[in-house]
């Protein structure tokens, strides 16, 4: 290969990395990394670490595995850094408060369930497994101490969680002060090229290229990915939050939540977490924007999209077409839970509505079940229930269809 086509290939391979990547240190670095492993033949060693203590994936996870993915695809090995042994202390990034540590039960529970599931976006063959056990574990107190000789205390306090928990007088435990170091040392030991990671990580990912340098080797380079907003709009997409997409949910789940984003947060979810060409996105949202595109019918785009990366094309296809005939033309969908009305629900043969709600599990009180009715939310195969003191007759609930909001319906059964 002529060296301006060796070079042009290796500029279309750092752009295509590039993509959604907040911040590359240092900025050159990237590129310089992909050309020395073009010359030398040798695979980038891309790492990524983690803490086992959430193990289910969501799609703002999934957009950092979804870049290690990429470097697989042009030939580099991923490094997946299971952190047993850092769990027991906590990753204090970003945290006012000491976090609590996990026992070696759950640690390895979750990082098993880790495991089976990020095989769902990476190509096993292409991805190396290790736990921090295999390197931490075996120092003795004399190799900790010469480890700590090549940081500063002043260094350390450097970071923005410690320096404000300081100011503050809030305790700062020691085994925290550990935790860069430790993570630092995890890339020396797998001797990592990249570094993946949130900007929460900026630190420790820089701490990394430091003891590298000390230690005489080829520093990594951190690359930082944006965190996802979730589908609230506000805070990073969470589990504990409930404002996410699981790449678990089934098809007909996903259509509905990524449905329910607003149009200002597509451009992030086209870039981030689908394939769809850059100019390609411009354009759709560009007629989304000046009106030439109806915005539900980028969004629906944007669901299939994604749907399909998770399950497959036909998959996101019915979803769509699932969704359509149940909101646009009005109709129950296909699969719905079943829920038993007991007879001892009634009085004289009526139900009251909020009671109705509570026993389909559809409201958790009197007091939610009437705001629902008042909302105007509730209706009772298709006919909308508008007083919340409504009573319906009991013997008309036998297989009927019960909805609240948009998405939420219920097949009612007598016993």
């Amino acid at each position: 290969m002529e060296t301006n086509e060796f070079s042009a290939t290796v500029h279309l391979h750092a752009e295509r990395l590039r993509r959604g990547a907040l911040q590359i240190v240092p900025e050159n670095g990237l590129e310089q990394k992909l050309m020395k492993s073009e010359q030398t033949g040798k695979p980038l060693r891309i790492k990524l670490g983690l803490d086992p203590t959430a193990p289910d994936i969501h799609l703002g996870f999934a957009v950092v595995l979804r870049k290690l993915r990429q470097f697989q695809d042009l030939g580099h090995q991923v490094v997946i850094i299971i952190g047993d042994y850092t769990a027991l202390i906590g990753d204090p990034s970003g945290k006012s408060v000491t976090r609590p540590m996990l026992s070696e039960e759950e640690i390895l529970a979750n990082g098993a369930t880790y495991v089976d599931q990020l095989t769902r976006i990476l190509d096993r063959d292409r991805t190396e497994i290790r736990f921090n056990s295999e390197w931490l574990g075996k120092l003795n107190f004399a190799e900790l101490v010469r480890l700590t000789s090549k940081v500063t205390v002043a260094r350390i306090l450097e970071r923005d969680d410690f320096a404000k928990r300081l100011a503050a007088h809030q305790p700062i435990s020691l085994h925290e002060l550990l935790y860069p170091l430790a993570q630092a040392y995890d890339s020396v030991c797998i001797a990592a090229d990249v570094e993946m990671g949130g900007q929460d990580q900026m630190f420790n990912i820089l701490a990394g290229r430091d003891l590298q340098e000390k230690e005489g080797m080829d520093a990594q380079i951190g690359m930082f990915m944006p965190l996802l907003v979730g589908l609230d709009g506000v805070k990073k997409m969470s589990k504990s939050l409930g404002n996410y997409v699981a790449i678990g949910d089934s098809p007909d789940v996903m259509f509905g939540k990524l449905l329910s984003i607003s149009d200002s947060m597509m451009r992030d979810y086209f870039v981030l977490c689908t394939d769809v060409p850059l100019a390609e996105i411009n354009t759709l949202l560009a007629e989304a924007e000046s009106g030439v595109t109806n915005p539900k019918v980028v969004k629906s785009r944007l669901a299939r999209e994604i749907i399909a990366l998770y399950h497959d094309k036909p998959a996101a296809d019915a979803a769509e077409a699932e969704w359509n005939r149940i909101h646009s033309a009005g109709e129950a969908p296909v699969d719905m839970p079943d829920v038993t009305v007991p007879a001892d629900s009634a009085k004289d043969g009526r139900v009251w509505v909020c009671k109705l709600l509570i026993v389909a599990g559809l409201a958790k009180s009197n007091g939610d079940a009437r705001r629902l009715v008042e909302q105007g939310g509730v209706s009772l195969n298709g006919a909308k229930i508008a007083d919340p003191g409504a009573e319906l007759p009991l013997d008309g609930l036998n297989d009927a269809v019960l909805r609240v909001g948009a998405r939420r319906y219920v097949r009612l059964h007598l016993v």
